[in-house]
């Protein structure tokens, strides 16, 4: 594939980003875990004593099937789909071609025996979610996780001026603004380890007829418990035709706020790029503006939020669509599925360039400082708590007629603390207040464990 000709940006401009996902997310990686599935399945009835007993021989010429399934065998599958208009069976077909003419010819009628596709495609798509969140997904989050909670306790010390609805509040600490999205994301990233994938293994409307007619004596409930166990998914007993999908929605509304604390941090990133507080390493070579040389724009950011977008809207219409089917199935849900792979690929697109981001800046401690400077009327807020300690009424209220809507300086605080009736020593307690160390426990919650 050239990237110059693909048709989605993942396949082209970003293929090098999330090349990994192919792995799991491809027309290839289905196929080749419905063999997986297909083969193990008949490997799991020959040990339960169902149909006659394997070889060691024999149990590795059919694990081959999968473990050396090379994209060569991927287009036979894809030539027999041609014929049989169905990808499922196309697959089933491949394995009986390739037992022909060897012991396992007397399993030929075996592969595929009473079950519906859906009790593969569930697992194969089950195993995909789950392989690639953990050996990729997970680990892009946690890089972010790491550098965030790395550049907090770096700039812990940094005392900085908080914005609520975007006016002058109290100080705090760079470090500390930081440490909440590192904090956000260890609690999501926890939680979606916990999520257990659930599978279904029980026929065509989820009853086991085809097996209890077939084969009577079986308990097929534990039978299906202990195959979808084999895989470290959880079964479920209870369904139609297919596994509803409830835990996958799980997954994806928890990828979603997984998402959002990214845009969150993105867009608080770029606001503080804005107000100068965080500048970004400038690149020799590169250019920002076409047309205006002095530009140097912050668009990692701009391009994780993007992706976060696109990312967000397909995993939405997954968790609204997918936990609905007719009856007891339609198959409106199968096209709608083989797309999970981009959305886990637009997120990762967007972790690596808030990754890139975060490394690209630097912190402008001189602007933080002059804006505190600018703006001593933020310990006005200490000054009035300390006041109704005191029991001073009005307190609020003084400093609201003091402070409101108005720019005031330094001495205009000095003067009203001095002339306020109150004992010397909480006139100096309050004269001591200073936007530089009026910032509670902020240095020491950047030490908490996560």
């Amino acid at each position: 594939m050239n990237e110059l000709t693909a048709i989605s940006p993942v396949d082209g401009r970003y293929r090098k980003k999330v090349e990994a996902l192919s792995e799991y997310f491809s027309e290839f990686a289905l196929i080749k875990n419905r063999i997986r599935l297909e083969v193990e399945y008949l490997i799991f009835l020959s040990k339960q004593g169902i149909v006659r007993k394997l070889t060691n021989d024999e149990e590795k010429i059919l694990r081959k099937l999968y473990l050396k399934f090379d994209l060569k065998n991927g287009e036979e599958v894809k030539s027999i789909e041609k014929i049989t208009n169905h990808d499922m069976k196309a697959a089933e077909y491949f394995i009986k071609n390739k037992i022909k003419g060897t012991s396992l010819e007397d399993f030929t009628e075996i592969i595929h025996i009473c079950l519906t596709t859906w009790d593969i495609n569930n697992i194969a798509y089950a195993l995909s979610i789950k392989e690639s969140l953990k050996n990729i997904f997970l680990k892009e989050i946690e890089s972010v996780e790491q550098a965030l909670t790395k550049l907090a306790k770096e700039n812990k010390d940094v005392v900085m001026l908080a914005r609520t609805h975007g006016q002058p509040a109290v100080p705090t600490t760079l470090g500390k603004e930081i440490f909440v999205f590192a904090h956000r994301l260890t609690r999501q990233i926890n939680q979606l380890k916990k999520i257990r994938l659930t599978a279904k293994f029980n026929g065509a409307v989820g009853n086991y007829n085809a097996h209890v007619a077939t084969y009577p004596k079986v308990d097929w409930i534990k039978f299906s418990k202990d195959f979808i166990r084999s895989f470290g998914l959880e079964e479920n007993l209870i369904t139609t035709q297919i596994e509803p999908y409830d835990n996958f929605a799980e997954i994806f509304h928890n990828i979603i706020r997984i998402n959002n604390i990214f845009l969150d941090l993105d867009m608080d990133l770029w606001t503080y790029i804005s107000m100068d507080y965080l500048k970004q390493k400038v690149k020799e070579d590169e250019i920002g503006s076409s047309a205006m040389p002095q530009k140097v724009n912050p668009i990692d950011f701009e391009n994780s939020e993007g992706n976060i977008g696109v990312a967000n809207s397909l995993l939405n219409y997954f968790c609204n669509k997918l936990a609905i089917s007719r009856l007891q199935r339609d198959l409106s849900d199968s096209t709608v599925i083989r797309n999970i792979g981009v959305a886990f690929a637009h997120s990762i697109i967007a972790y690596q360039s808030t990754l890139k981001g975060l490394e690209k800046i630097e912190v402008n401690k001189g602007k933080i400082s002059q804006d505190l400077k600018d703006y001593p009327e933020i310990i006005s807020e200490g000054i009035q708590t300390i006041l109704r300690r005191e029991g001073i009424e009005g307190a609020y209220e003084k400093m609201k007629e003091l402070t409101r809507g108005k720019k005031i300086g330094k001495d205009d605080i000095k003067k009203f603390i001095k002339n306020l009736n109150v004992a010397e020593e909480v006139k100096k307690e309050l004269l001591e207040l200073a936007p530089e160390n009026y910032i509670g426990l902020a240095k020491k919650i950047c030490d908490i464990k996560l």
